[in-house]
């Protein structure tokens, strides 16, 4: 047999070629090497499996969390939308309400509450065009005072001791005394937060029980300051120098007014009854000025619960909360969504026993017990030993400022260049500043003793009758 009829063994190294695609033969012209078309495409390596795979997991939970943000705050906001188009007389004003929000303990931010309402409350509100007024406090305690002062001057107000308006002119359209305050019960009080539920309760109660006559509490203050005696001259030991001829020879203790006499200062002002400066005396008569035995009907009452993640530890908190928008948006659309609706309960009020027998973590028993855990997180956020380690130090360099205004002041010696450039400040400067940090230390300790943890709420009994609550209705589903 010939061995061309034999068939040979195909070659291994010649493989079949393939004709070349027009898009192919096309791209090559371009300039692109032809060793990219021979690329094969194979699985990433097992580093770039992993990343991929957290990197789309983390991205996919944060769109799905956002588009439930969005679904949520445009199903409640659907549901209330109609209340914005019903028309309003020509007399009428929209719903309003007043929105509390105080400092979180520790956080340099006071606008954190605020901030909580206007992201997850407010959009709600605005869909049912309900107006609304927002009161915050800059400290600890601002806020308990405002309320105390705003409820001081009410019962002023109904004792015609003050008129109803501070302004000289009267408008014509302007509504009455009656009318601002059934506005006021119609519209109701967001409560944001419980370290803001300690000060309203606290300047509740404040306002309802102690004197309404006015204090001012910056005068009392400077008063007590002038008496403790921070700012007497040391005294100097006196010694009787004869000169010629029997003369005494003029020293500064003869020259120079009594040790204990300080230059004259508006902050120091002498008082006919010094037993009396740090008490605040009623000038009103004693009818007038008793407590009363009830309280009038109070606006009804939003509590929304809020906490505030501050701190290195609290980071794994503040990362659930970034991916869990949607519970957040939730809560403040069922919050506003109650007050729109005028969904209102009697406000629980603790027992006589429950207050008794107040547990040492705060518990009262009731509504006084809102967002009781949010406390834990700001245990420690502030000290008073803090405020006691800033006057310690403060006091401690007084006496070195003090004497070098003094001695400018009295031209014992020339200022320096510095002093020329920058002068120190001079004694009266030196009380006014001494008033208002003492003005600020303390307000931080009354603030903190009102929303410490383990504080208990400030309760009176007559609020048992004044105080309603914004809550969801178990039969209302639908909206």
């Amino acid at each position: 047999m010939s061995s061309q009829n034999v068939d040979s063994p195909p070659n291994p190294s010649q493989a079949p070629v393939r004709p070349k695609s027009g898009v192919r033969v096309a791209l090559e012209f371009t300039g692109i090497p032809p060793s990219w078309f021979e690329k094969r495409p194979k699985l990433p390596s097992r580093n770039w499996l992993i990343f991929l795979s957290v990197t789309t997991s983390i991205v996919s939970y944060y769109a799905y969390d956002r588009k439930e943000c969005r679904r949520i705050r445009s199903e409640y906001a659907t549901r209330v939308e109609h209340l914005a188009k019903d028309p309003l007389g020509t007399t009428d004003l929209p719903r309003k309400v007043t929105v509390y929000g105080a400092k979180w303990p520790g956080d340099e931010d006071h606008d954190k509450s605020l901030r909580f309402f206007r992201k997850y409350v407010k959009p709600i509100l605005v869909a049912a065009a309900v107006d609304y007024e927002m009161v915050s406090g800059r400290r600890s305690g601002d806020l308990a005072n405002r309320i105390a002062t705003e409820i001081k001057t009410r019962r002023r107000v109904d004792a015609g001791v003050e008129p109803e308006s501070q302004s000289p002119v009267v408008l014509p359209n302007q509504p009455s005394l009656e009318q601002k305050r059934k506005r006021e019960l119609e519209g109701g009080i967001v409560v944001v937060g419980r370290h803001t539920l300690k000060e309203f309760m606290s300047g509740l109660k404040r306002g309802w029980t102690e004197s309404m006559d006015r204090v001012d509490k910056e005068d009392m203050l400077a008063q007590e300051l002038a008496s403790d005696g921070r700012f007497d001259e040391p005294e100097e030991t006196v010694v009787d120098l004869e000169g010629v001829e029997g003369e005494p020879l003029p020293t500064r203790s003869r020259l120079l007014p009594s040790n204990n006499a300080a230059l004259f200062s508006p902050l120091q002002m002498p008082s006919s009854s010094p037993s009396k400066s740090t008490q605040s005396t009623s000038t009103l008569p004693a009818h007038l000025d008793t407590p009363p035995s009830t309280i009038p009907t109070l606006p009804t009452l939003l509590l929304v619960p809020f906490t505030n993640h501050i701190g290195f530890r609290q980071v794994p908190h503040m990362i659930w909360g970034f991916f869990n928008e949607r519970h957040k948006v939730r809560a403040g659309s069922e919050a506003a969504y109650s007050l729109i609706m005028s969904h209102r309960r009697p406000f629980v009020a603790p027992s006589a026993s429950e207050i008794q027998l107040s547990q040492p973590d705060g518990r009262q028993g009731g509504d006084l017990d809102f967002d009781l855990p949010a406390e834990s997180y700001y245990d420690g956020a502030y000290t008073p030993s803090e405020t006691e380690k800033a006057r310690k130090t403060y006091y401690d360099a007084l006496p070195a400022k003090l004497a070098i205004a003094r001695a400018l002041a009295r031209g014992t010696r020339v200022p320096t260049k510095e002093e020329d450039s920058h002068p120190p400040p001079t004694e009266v400067e030196l009380r006014a500043e001494r008033l208002k940090k003492e003005m600020r230390w303390r307000g931080d300790e009354d603030g903190w003793e009102i929303v410490k943890p383990g504080q208990p709420v400030q309760w009176d009994e007559r609020f048992s009758d004044a105080l309603q609550v914004f809550d969801e209705s178990p039969t209302d589903n639908d909206g």
